[in-house]
């Protein structure tokens, strides 16, 4: 692992104390115009999610009106009814987005896949950095707003489901998470620049409470509307 690798993950609360815990439940208030745009709006504006710390597996829940419960793994998305009982089930999900435009509309169980790939990363950020597999390498600075945050290259393997193969952090001197940037492959390799700010402690851990996510333009330099997502989180809980 690189220096500055080594450095981000000190920052956020260190990786022994990391790997104390296995899950993490959150309180999710969200926003933006993905939703409405895929056929979705309304249905996780007011959610929780769990997702596993290091094995890849997220739920939302409630996932709609109905109080359905999703459950995420890279081969295989379940929803479930309020009861428990599945009633849709989605195999080898990253092949069903083929072909898919930012426009193209998604069903539930795509939905719970997106979701499901997205808050688990978020979530895991930065100690994915040490996992299995995932190579780092610095980049040159990066200025923006009056501030230069340092950039990290980050490859992921291909078991591990994620928005892109290649993304990228940008992190401020203490090593904070400032940008996440990535394309999102199953929306047509849409690129995206995912600012991070509002770290609140838990347990030793320094989290991010709010996410905004904007499009990103070919120099690297995003755009200040439309925002694409937005995600609040609060009651951040480690087991």
């Amino acid at each position: 692992m690189n220096t500055l690798a080594q450095k981000i993950l000190n920052a956020h609360g260190g990786l022994d104390a990391w790997k104390k815990f296995s899950s993490l439940t959150a309180h999710l208030k969200q926003g933006g115009a993905l939703w409405h745009l895929k056929g979705h709006g309304g249905k996780l504006d007011d959610t929780n999610v769990t997702v596993g710390l290091g094995d890849e597996w997220a739920s939302h829940h409630p996932f709609g009106p109905e109080g359905k419960v999703t459950s995420f793994r890279p081969e295989r998305v379940e929803i479930k009814d309020a009861g428990g009982e599945i009633v849709e089930v989605l195999e080898n999900p990253r092949a069903s987005f083929a072909g898919h435009t930012l426009e193209t509309p998604w069903s539930e169980p795509q939905l719970a896949y997106f979701a499901g790939i997205a808050m688990w990363t978020y979530l895991n950020m930065p100690f994915l950095l040490a996992h299995p597999g995932v190579v780092t390498e610095q980049l040159d600075d990066w200025t923006e707003k009056d501030e230069t945050w340092h950039r990290l290259k980050v490859t992921f393997p291909k078991e591990i489901a994620t928005h892109s193969t290649v993304q990228t952090l940008y992190v401020d001197n203490q090593g904070l998470l400032k940008r996440h940037d990535y394309d999102v492959e199953i929306a047509g390799n849409t690129p995206g620049a995912h600012y991070i700010s509002g770290y609140a402690t838990v347990s030793g851990i320094k989290f991010p409470t709010e996410r905004r996510i904007f499009p990103r333009q070919p120099d690297g330099t995003s755009l200040s509307e439309p925002l694409v997502v937005s995600i609040d989180l609060s009651d951040i809980t480690l087991r």
